[in-house]
């Protein structure tokens, strides 16, 4: 069994070492350790779970290059399976107790990063929200020991902008190109983790950084940025974080997180043009206190 620190919680995944070779990775965080997982994956040799007999809960099928999910319930149990496409055939599946602790993992051989990856994801979503840790939809820079945060649908431009960022100014890094872990720490400081997961870009740093600011993006003729009060900045934030809206106590637990993040985090709206002084516009209107 291998033990991997991502945010600061730790869980664990039970393959074989021929199936975690498929997953470089997850190898800038695995560590050695006798705390106990917040949650476990085992990878099962054994044929993908058909859905007959449990409750159909929600099936996201929502953009069509992404992955569709099949949610179900039975006796305190939770049952996903997973399809490459909207409407492609199931390759895996994953079977979890109700406080997500403990999780079963099927798939096609053929599927392995794919199976492993998701299921991680998820269950880290899942499983961390009530420990004020929300996994975003968010490419991160870092500047001088501050992240941050580039927020917007898919096709916004987040991973553009990051790379703005470093036209303008050489010394940034990339922390994580998709899906970052944000966590309110009990002193009231928010810092942002990098992560196995990020999106089509292969950068998977076990490294944090104190959050500066997060910034919506949008599409624009010209540069200009302006601060969001808290009532136009949250549904920006709600749309950009990975949960369950079809569980209630998930998504109470969520708002609170979220409300907290913006009494502590400044929120932005950068309206910009794919070039370097978007960059700068951006940063200078951020640190110009």
């Amino acid at each position: 069994m291998s033990h991997y620190q991502v945010g600061d919680h730790i869980f664990a995944i039970e393959a074989t070492e021929e199936q975690l070779a498929q997953l470089p990775n997850y190898a800038p965080f695995r560590i050695s350790t006798d705390a106990s997982p917040l949650f476990t994956i085992r990878v099962k040799d054994e044929a993908i779970p058909s859905s007959d007999n449990w409750e159909h809960v929600y099936t996201d099928r929502s953009d069509e290059d992404m992955p569709r999910i099949e949610m179900y319930r039975l006796a305190g149990q939770w049952l996903f399976r997973v399809s490459m496409s909207r409407e492609g055939e199931i390759v895996c599946a994953m079977r979890c107790s109700e406080d997500w602790s403990e999780v079963s993992l099927f798939m096609h051989p053929s599927y392995v990063r794919f199976a492993i990856d998701n299921a991680a994801m998820l269950v880290y979503a899942f499983a961390t929200v009530g420990r004020k840790t929300l996994l975003f939809h968010s490419s991160v820079t870092v500047r001088e020991g501050l992240a941050y945060m580039f927020l917007g649908h898919s096709g916004t431009g987040k991973s553009t902008h990051s790379q703005q960022w470093k036209a303008a100014f050489p010394e940034v890094e990339l922390l994580n190109d998709d899906n970052p872990a944000v966590r309110i720490m009990d002193d009231r400081t928010v810092r942002v983790y990098g992560t196995p997961w990020s999106g089509k870009t292969p950068c998977y740093k076990a490294s944090s950084a104190p959050v500066a600011a997060l910034v919506q993006l949008a599409q624009a003729p010209q540069n200009s940025i302006t601060r969001l009060r808290m009532s136009q900045a949250y549904p920006f934030i709600l749309a950009s974080v990975s949960g369950l809206k079809v569980l209630p106590k998930m998504m109470d637990q969520i708002y609170e997180s979220i409300a907290l993040l913006l009494e502590l985090c400044p929120v932005y709206k950068l309206e910009c043009l794919p070039n370097p002084d978007a960059a700068r516009v951006c940063y200078e209107e951020i640190n110009r206190e």
